[in-house]
């Protein structure tokens, strides 16, 4: 083999092994995309305040709007997506007296109301986040059911149990989102 040659089959060796690093690197972006985050300061606060775990706070934000607040199509507005019956149950419940539909595209004005409903589902559920976070998604009233039937069969209501496959796998979401918050933006959160 000449030189030429084998300079031609090193070079080719090269970008193969590139483009396989490339190609890797390409799937485990889109197995783990990159977690925004905005706003943290409010979630320091509400966390803070509500006595919530930071990266909850921002696993429900990204898993809910990915950060980007367009109204769903249930109607659910802001970045944690509460329904506007949901926000006036809860200022009346809080004591609110001056709330607006409106005010939930106030990233201030939605994080504590989400927030504040986080911690009145986990009060509910004893600090289970799993049924918290269910109840968040499925609706409290359902996830009482659940649990209520699960513990009339004897066990208790695990996320694979959960009957909504949107519910369990939302359940699911937000718990791995949790982890990989605690573990990308500590700083940013406030968590030591």
């Amino acid at each position: 083999m000449n030189g030429r040659a084998f300079v031609t089959l090193a070079a080719v060796a090269v970008t193969l092994m590139l483009a396989g690093v490339l190609a890797l690197a390409a799937e485990n972006a889109a197995r783990n995309p990159p977690l925004p985050l905005t706003n943290a300061a409010i979630i320091r606060e509400q966390a803070s305040a509500k006595h919530l775990d930071p990266a909850l706070i921002a696993a429900v934000i990204y898993t809910e709007s990915k950060f980007e607040p367009r109204p769903s199509v249930a109607g659910a507005e802001g970045l944690m997506q509460i329904l506007p019956t949901t926000a006036y149950y809860l200022a009346r419940l809080s004591g609110g007296s001056r709330f607006t539909a409106g005010d939930l595209a106030t990233p201030r004005v939605n994080v504590a109301y989400g927030s504040y409903y986080l911690r009145y589902l986990l009060d509910h559920y004893a600090g289970n986040e799993m049924l918290a976070l269910a109840a968040y998604n499925g609706g409290l009233t359902n996830v009482d059911e659940w649990r209520a039937h699960a513990e009339a069969e004897g066990r208790e209501l695990t996320v694979e149990a959960i009957p909504f496959p949107e519910t369990r796998e939302y359940v699911q979401r937000v718990m791995t989102a949790q982890e990989r918050y605690r573990s990308t933006y500590p700083q940013a959160l406030g968590i030591t």
